[in-house]
């Protein structure tokens, strides 16, 4: 790659002109994350060691170890953390795999479908799976009609916790593993099988360790993301489900113990960092940036290739003896029910909001008794809930904005930089994403109450920014990967200057990633709701943010209508995001 500076001194002049470092283009990035994401978290977490007078301290430490319940519940969120990557791991490979041998149209059509819950607001759905799996929802009266002597009870459960959690991030982890597995060249398979090796043999020895760098990439997203959950369980999990941020929303909100909750987040930092570090030596954080992870321990890649074995002769086994049953059945059939029925229960919960907003009811059921436009014209008639919605439509306007500014300009100087350090810059930009966001949320807030941020628009813009800068990074980042510097090289030797380059050569080609940028970062900040429950301070609500205080306050169908409305602005520029990213591919 060439360097950012390309123009030769002029002759006329005979003086040097100015060059500019390509990577002083990720300052404005690397500065606002620091001033707005790593300046309150470290001051936060020191507030852990200090006492009542700013001096130095360990009382709160002891006071956190010496306490049963913030022992019983960081396990337990640890626990709840594992049991959801495990369970989201096995389900998603599988459907995963399914996805990576369909046609390109067939794949992007089915994407869509997992996509949409992703890019759906976590409080929607979990309240939808308190409609669904009540003793009054449909689940139950399916059961009781089929014979049951009881209605469903599995609300505040363990494990209705651990199914929504997994609920919330399958889409991310089928999306993680997918791009690993459609780059596997599909000609591998075949020439295994030309060489002797059976159709397990074939999967376990070829295919699944080349789709290991986006399992093990998914395998740490989860991991991280389930520990920083709050709102699932507090919704759908009893007292003892409760997770690490559920005690920080009572120490900020409701103790106003600013020392304590510094260390409860400092501990849930520190052990995603520890996860993170483990995760590098073992397979290499580069597999998170884009790159190809590894095993860098001999005696791990060892172990690893031992096991594959293993699952490798059992699978054979396996074959072995279906190959007896009479009639040589084929099986090939549920790995496809399997994936219907898995992205037929993601879309569930999104789509039993729509009926339930026309609802002749007074309360939420489903399926509803009846229709009316009753719930829609109390939502349209409702300043609050109005004024909410266009609250949230303008800061994810901004949001989206400043976060198309400050990562096209570091993605720029990082794909004209050659060299170690950009793996580095490359994981700052990623860090809103490693750190989970109720520690951001707390940071914020904490930093912003001495500037008087605290309820403003301008203190959440800049929290959802924080939040919105990776995704809107990845997507430009890798548009300017595959990018061909070679026109803007060619249009600087017929006269061009840097600006015009720019502005005409390289702005147009990258429109399309732009835009697709720019919806996710809206879509980012208009579901955001963990840097509005603290941010906003109970005096900006945004529309995620008036729909919690409803479920908490007063469930109403208003709540549904809502969501119809988070649903028709969420399809529709989510089915415009992906038209402006098949642009951007095809360029």
């Amino acid at each position: 790659m060439s360097e950012f500076a390309t123009s030769k001194p002029s002759n006329k002049t005979g003086r040097k002109r100015l060059t500019l470092h390509p990577l002083w283009l990720t300052a404005p990035g690397l500065l606002f994350l620091a001033i707005f994401l790593a300046w309150p978290t470290l001051k936060l977490m020191l507030l852990s060691f200090q006492d009542s007078e700013g001096h130095f301290s360990l009382d709160v430490w002891s006071q956190m170890f010496g306490a049963g319940i913030y022992v019983k519940v960081t396990i337990n969120t640890f626990i709840i953390a594992l049991q959801t990557t495990l369970v989201c791991l096995l389900i998603a490979y599988p459907v995963a795999y399914w996805l990576a041998q369909r046609g390109e149209i067939t794949r992007r059509r089915l994407m869509w479908l997992i996509l949409l819950p992703f890019w759906t607001s976590a409080l929607l759905k979990n309240f939808a799976w308190m409609v669904l799996l009540s003793r009054r929802g449909i689940l139950s009266e399916i059961l009781m009609g089929l014979g049951a002597d009881q209605p469903l009870n599995v609300l505040y459960t363990r494990g209705v916790v651990v199914f929504a959690m997994v609920h919330s991030m399958l889409p991310l982890a089928i999306i993680t593993m997918l791009p690993t597995m459609t780059s596997i060249d599909n000609r591998l398979m075949p020439a295994s099988h030309t060489l002797g090796a059976s159709r397990p043999q074939a999967f376990w020895r070829i295919f699944f360790p080349l789709s290991m760098p986006g399992l093990v990439a998914a395998c740490l997203l989860i991991f991280i993301g389930s520990l920083g959950f709050f709102i699932t369980p507090a919704l759908l999990g009893s007292p003892q489900d409760s997770v690490i941020g559920q005690l920080l929303i009572t120490q900020v909100q409701q103790l106003l113990n600013w020392r304590l909750a510094g260390a409860i987040a400092m501990l849930l930092l520190v052990v995603t960092l520890l996860v993170c570090f483990c995760y590098d030596k073992l397979f290499g954080m580069s597999s998170i940036a884009g790159g190809e992870g590894h095993a860098s321990n001999p005696r791990i890649r060892a172990i690893g290739y031992a096991l594959i074995s293993l699952l490798a002769r059992i699978s054979d086994a396996i074959g072995t003896l279906l190959s007896l049953i009479p009639g040589k059945p084929r099986f090939g059939w549920l790995l496809t029910l399997f994936s219907v029925l898995t992205i037929a229960v993601l879309i569930l919960p999104v789509v039993s909001f729509l009926p339930m907003a026309f609802s002749s009811s007074s309360f939420l059921q489903f399926p509803p008794p009846g229709f009316s436009l009753r719930w829609m014209q109390t939502y349209l008639a409702s300043p609050i809930w109005t004024g909410a919605t266009a609250r949230s439509f303008g800061i994810a306007l901004v949001t989206a904005l400043l976060a198309v500014l400050i990562a096209t300009t570091a993605a720029f100087g990082l794909a004209r930089h050659q060299g170690k350090s950009g793996s580095l810059v490359v994981m700052t930009f990623l860090l809103p994403m490693i750190v989970p966001n109720i520690v951001t949320a707390v940071a914020l807030f904490y930093l912003f109450a001495n500037f008087g941020l605290v309820g403003s628009n301008l203190g959440i813009i800049l929290g959802h920014t924080v939040m919105a800068i990776p995704v809107v990074f990845i997507i430009i980042l890798t548009t300017f990967k595959n990018y061909d510097w070679r026109l803007d090289q060619a249009a600087g030797t017929l006269g061009a200057n840097r600006l015009q380059v720019i502005w005409e050569i390289t702005l147009p080609l990258i429109k399309s990633s732009m835009v697709a940028a720019f919806i996710f970062g809206f879509l980012n900040s208009f579901e955001e709701l963990t840097v509005a429950l603290f941010v906003g301070g109970g005096v900006k609500q945004t529309l995620p943010k008036q729909m919690w205080d409803d479920v908490l306050l007063s469930v109403t169908p208003t709540l549904a209508a809502a969501s119809v409305i988070i649903l028709t602005i969420v399809t529709l520029l989510f089915i415009v995001a992906e038209r402006s990213r098949r642009k951007a591919e095809a360029l």
